[in-house]
């Protein structure tokens, strides 16, 4: 046992087969760098991603006591050299009883941590690593059987946990089947008291683990049952006619039986072909549908596709939900994530193996990228490259997605995740084919991507904590190929039976025998192997691009002209949005009721400036009467342009234009009359457009329309409601306001006629003209006057000199 344990511990999930000092030295090294360099993830040497439950001071009671499952303890010391070592093969262990959860869990908790001293103390632990079995229903206080000189490769404990699970004690886990040897009698009454569809018997040897391992490893499926079968049950034996032990046999109601053909006689091909059978699915998920349309929003056609090929539609698919949906919700790019995003984008350059124009926009994208010096960029700036704003020739990517390979059941099942797998395994293969020389270029670009950019954040920690601990080791570009499969396979083992496995695609260890019989062996303990240079030459060929299949894409031709007639649209939206912003700038858009009122006021000014004008003509032509007619109405219009500047309240309307009644001798000048007449209707518009900027706002209910009467210059107030009435009190005080203006009016018509001829000495003088000529008057007359009572003083002085003898 000591030499055996010495050996190598292969996981049959990763792949990669190592010699236990060989790890030991790189664990070591590896621990130091820890030491120096601890990751912030995750503490101790464990994490969520190894599928073994991490204790704490807080859970530890709930996960060991009175559990309905036994729990497998380790209690180690994150700077113990052995814990260290010993560590990927409890991962390990974690990963190959990942089905046996229901009846039996892997813990671990981390005692070189303070918080956990009184934990590990309380059970007993002064010694690292040590492994404990906790019984299902472990009382409080219970210290757990510690398992001594435990073996250091996962076959040597998966046996181990099945002796202590045999002589468990009552109660019995309640998920746990039973794993004692069947005999006939049970074996003929089976259908009577269970109800599966299939019920596979494992004849083996009494020292034999395969009927026990494979009996756990179907515990989370159903319709289907594992008993055991030792070689010495002869009834059985020969009413089987089984001659190799171990052999696995079908056996259904009525006796009949039929031998399960599997590649090798060993625990993963019996595990892999059972969970395969016709009508056995893992328990709590939806059996598997064959169905030629799936709704989403919206009803998409199923797509029938080769399951051993690539698609570029599915490439293609992911290129556009990366670029286009998961990189825009960035709004602003900077730092570390641009960093990222400039290798991933040249890393798709150099190994993409698209058609020409989508190798061109990605050129395109990477030249643009690689010429920002800036620290940081814009989405909207990376999108206008991404569109071929420039619209350079034969450029594009497709818009929208068309899942072939990738599809799902559901339209939350498969699709973008799946997409992201074969675009990594696409491009590690295509970096060797084309002779790349550094076996981490692509591996870093994928892992800076995951981590800057992709949506779901506990996916990306899981696959940097891969990353982490072991992507180091890559070091030829074939073995960079066979890390990313194997890690692949990880993530599959460990969402195995989540919710999001698809019940149609279930998570398996890919490839699987049927896909490549080469690749799957066995030790001479019969364990199972990968063939690495098989699975290497499987994955070479599967994901080569001569392989990848065109089916379902779109035309190129389409495509471009698609993104022309894309183009076409934002250009004309983008003019007109100019236009109305030009149009805000040049002419501010008016508030409702100013522009109902601003459209008739231009109205009145057509009409009054054609009035205007042809008055003015009738001047020059026809003397002083024509002139003599033309006063009144330019004084009704200045009228108007005088009330106009007043404030109004909607819902009023100007009264019925009356004849004028006009003095004709209150002009003088009718020639020059005629000229100003003239000029107050061709610069009209300008005064109105003055007078709106002086203009109150408008108020709630009514409108003033103010317009003089041309007889008596009163002011006339109509609702434009016609059903509207005054009651009496409002009818008395509007006709008390009239009387008023009326009076006020006259008055003003009175001292008009009194100033005649003031106005006709003012004419051609604006107001401030006549007032700085009387303050210059008065300053000269004031002066005059200064200047003769100096004078006068002076010559009374001189006449008092002379008068003395």
């Amino acid at each position: 046992m000591a030499r055996r344990g010495s050996r190598a511990a292969t996981s049959r999930f990763t792949g990669e087969t190592q010699i236990y000092p060989r790890r030991i030295a790189t664990s070591a090294v590896w621990f130091c760098f820890c030491l120096l360099f601890p990751p912030a993830v995750e503490a101790g040497l464990y994490s969520s991603s190894d599928q073994v439950i991490l204790l704490t001071a807080e859970n530890v009671e709930s996960v060991l006591v009175n559990s309905t499952a036994a729990i497998v303890a380790e209690f180690y010391a994150s700077w113990c050299g052995h814990c260290v070592a010993f560590s990927p093969v409890y991962k390990s262990l974690a990963r190959d009883i990942k089905e046996w959860k229901p009846a039996v869990d892997l813990a671990a908790i981390d005692c070189a941590a303070e918080e956990n001293l009184k934990v590990c103390a309380g059970f007993s632990i002064t010694g690292y690593p040590t492994i404990k079995f906790f019984h299902a229903y472990s009382k409080a206080g219970s210290k757990g059987q510690a398992f001594k000189g435990f073996p250091r490769d996962v076959r040597g404990l998966r046996h181990k946990i099945i002796d202590r699970l045999e002589a468990h004690e009552d109660p019995w886990p309640p998920a746990c089947p039973p794993l004692e040897p069947a005999s006939q009698a049970e074996i003929d009454s089976f259908f009577e008291t269970n109800n599966v569809q299939h019920l596979a018997l494992i004849f083996e040897e009494a020292k034999s683990y395969i009927g026990r391992e494979v009996t756990l490893d179907l515990l989370q499926f159903e319709n289907v049952a594992v008993r055991r079968v030792l070689s010495t049950e002869e009834g059985l034996v020969i009413k089987l006619g089984v001659t190799e032990f171990p052999s696995c046999y079908l056996y259904y109601p009525g006796g009949n039986f039929t031998r399960l053909k599997v590649n090798i006689e060993a625990r993963s091909f019996y595990s892999y072909a059972l969970q395969r059978l016709p009508g056995v699915v893992r328990s709590g998920k939806p059996p598997p549908v064959h169905i030629d349309v799936h709704t989403n929003s919206t009803e998409e056609p199923w797509r029938p596709f080769n399951w051993s090929r690539v698609y570029m539609a599915d490439l293609e698919s992911t290129l556009h939900y990366f670029l286009r949906v998961e990189l825009a919700a960035h709004t602003v790019i900077r730092g570390e994530a641009l960093v990222s995003l400039k290798k991933y984008i040249s890393v798709l350059t150099k190994y993409f193996p698209g058609r020409p124009m989508v190798m061109n926009l990605l050129k395109s994208l990477n030249s643009w990228l690689q010429n920002q010096s800036g620290d940081e960029i814009s989405y909207e700036a990376f999108r206008e490259i991404l569109d071929n704003s420039a619209q350079s020739p034969d450029t594009a990517l497709p818009e929208g997605v068309r899942w072939v390979g990738c599809q799902g059941s559901q339209p939350y099942l498969r699709r973008y995740p799946c997409g992201v797998w074969t675009l990594f395994h696409v491009l590690t293969v295509q970096a060797k084919t084309v002779g790349g020389t550094d076996p981490q270029e692509v591996l870093r670009a994928m892992r800076n991507y995951v981590h800057s950019f992709f949506g779901c954040r506990p996916c990306a920690e899981h696959f940097e904590n891969m990353a982490r601990e072991s992507m180091m080791e890559v070091n030829t570009m074939s073995s960079a190929i066979l890390w990313l499969w194997s890690r692949h396979n990880r993530v599959n083992n460990r969402v195995a039976g989540a919710l999001s496995e698809d019940p149609n695609f279930p998570k398996i260890q890919w490839p699987s025998p049927e896909m490549c019989p080469a690749c799957h062996t066995v030790k001479e303990n019969g364990e199972h192997r990968w063939n690495n240079e098989q699975v290497l030459q499987f994955l070479l060929s599967y994901f080569s691009s001569e392989r990848i299949l065109t089916d379902y894409l779109e035309d190129e031709s389409q495509v471009l002209a698609k993104q022309r007639e894309k183009h076409a649209r934002q250009e004309a939206q983008k003019h007109l949005e100019r236009k109305a912003r030009e149009a805000l700038v040049t002419h501010p858009l008016p508030s409702q009721p100013a522009a109902q009122e601003e459209e008739e006021e231009e109205e009145e000014e057509e009409e009054e400036g054609a009035q205007d004008e042809a008055v003015a003509d009738e001047v020059v032509k026809g003397g002083e009467g024509a002139a003599a007619d033309a006063k009144p109405d330019m004084e009704v219009g200045g009228g108007r342009r005088q009330a106009r500047g007043r404030l109004s309240i909607v819902g009023m309307r100007m009264r019925e234009q009356q004849e004028d009644i006009v003095d004709l001798d209150s002009f003088v000048n009718q020639h020059y009359k005629a000229k100003a007449l003239r000029l107050a209707a061709s610069s009209r518009v300008k005064q109105r457009t003055l007078q709106r900027k002086e203009e109150q706002e408008p108020g709630p209910v009514f409108g003033l329309g103010m317009e003089l009467d041309t007889g008596l210059g009163m002011v006339g107030l109509q609702p434009i409601d016609a059903d509207f009435e005054l009651d009496a009190a409002q009818q008395r005080k509007r006709l008390q306001k009239r009387e008023l203006t009326g009076q006020y009016f006259i008055e003003e018509a009175e001292l008009r006629r009194r100033g005649r001829w003031m106005s006709v000495l003012s004419i051609g003088f604006s107001k401030v003209d006549i007032s700085l000529c009387v303050i210059l008057y008065f300053l000269s007359s004031m002066c005059l006057l200064a200047m003769y009572l100096f004078f006068k003083n002076r010559l009374r002085l001189r006449r008092v000199k002379v008068s003395l003898p």
